[in-house]
């Protein structure tokens, strides 16, 4: 196959690392398999146009993206609907999408397995036609992210704890929603502190992301808490992976949602694949089923 690689060397992991040693290690691992490869480093600011010339160019049948989630976010909707395969490095710092697909999460183990991978097909979601791989989200998750944003911290371990400390912050003034939330034929008015869509349902036990990336519909999460000690039980069943059974969320499941807000919500903002943007008054949700192709280890499902 003919991959692309390119790297954001300010995004995530990467830009800590000694890129010059990671391309000569992936120049020999896929050439040795007998691909081809082309190199693109770039830093943030350039990185969106590099993806979008390896994603229309003809002589690429993979684009291999390294940075955070904004760098594989913007891949994976460049790539939404083509024949290219997308193959996710994971220099995040959670790396829940590429955790999904089952892709070994040090560098050249991921590296390894592209080479000898396969090509499958797994969903995407939108939200108001902007396509996300992760998850969209209001309220707790959006305050977090606008709180850490303002945090400093330089490298993967940083913004965890920038993270940590964001929550622990949320804890003492919760956000407290209005909202209408449209799931099938079923209507809800509800007050709330915050509603995650992901794409594809949630597995147990571990770290938020679809054991299934081919499940075919949105999990939708409804967290109810508001006191500090509910906040801090909330948490932790998130942090243990307790989806299901948290007395703090109502899970449900379906193809498409329409979430509607109002009055003083309209001023929160949303977050999608952990970059804040505007919330609309109305934000229609869906999820679109094959639409990516990714390259994935060979031992993974189909």
């Amino acid at each position: 196959m003919r991959f692309t690689a390119v790297l954001n060397r300010d995004g995530g992991t990467l830009r800590t690392a000694d890129l010059d040693a990671l391309a000569a290690r992936m120049r020999q691992l896929l050439e040795e398999a007998g691909h081809t490869l082309e190199i693109d480093i770039a830093g943030g600011d350039r990185i969106g146009e590099r993806l979008e010339k390896a994603a229309a160019s003809r002589a690429v049948d993979v684009v291999l993206a390294g940075g955070g989630d904004g760098t594989i976010s913007t891949a994976a909707a460049l790539l939404m609907g083509k024949k290219k395969a997308l193959a996710v490095l994971p220099a995040g710092t959670m790396n829940l999408f590429a955790r999904g697909l089952g892709i070994p999460q040090d560098l050249e183990g991921a590296i390894a397995a592209f080479a000898t991978g396969k090509v499958i097909a797994v969903d995407m979601a939108s939200a108001n036609g902007r396509p996300f791989i992760h998850q969209f989200s209001i309220g707790l998750h959006a305050k977090m992210v606008h709180l850490r944003e303002k945090m400093e911290f330089g490298s993967r371990l940083g913004k965890i704890g920038a993270s940590f400390r964001a929550a622990w912050a949320i804890m003492k003034n919760p956000p407290r929603m209005a909202v209408d939330l449209t799931v099938g034929e079923a209507e809800m008015k509800m007050r709330t502190t915050g509603i995650g869509v992901s794409n594809n349902v949630f597995g147990e036990g571990h770290l938020p992301y679809a054991d299934n990336p081919s499940g075919g519909v949105l999990g939708i999460y409804v967290a109810s808490p508001r006191q500090r000690g509910e906040m801090l039980g909330f948490f932790v069943d998130m942090a243990r992976g307790r989806w299901r059974d948290s007395q703090h969320v109502e899970a449900l499941q379906a193809a498409s949602a329409v979430l509607k807000v109002s009055g003083r919500t309209r001023r929160f903002p949303a977050v999608i694949d952990g970059e804040l943007v505007r919330l609309e008054p109305v934000t229609r949700l869906e999820i679109h089923p094959g639409a990516l192709n990714v390259l994935v280890p060979a031992q993974a499902p189909a």
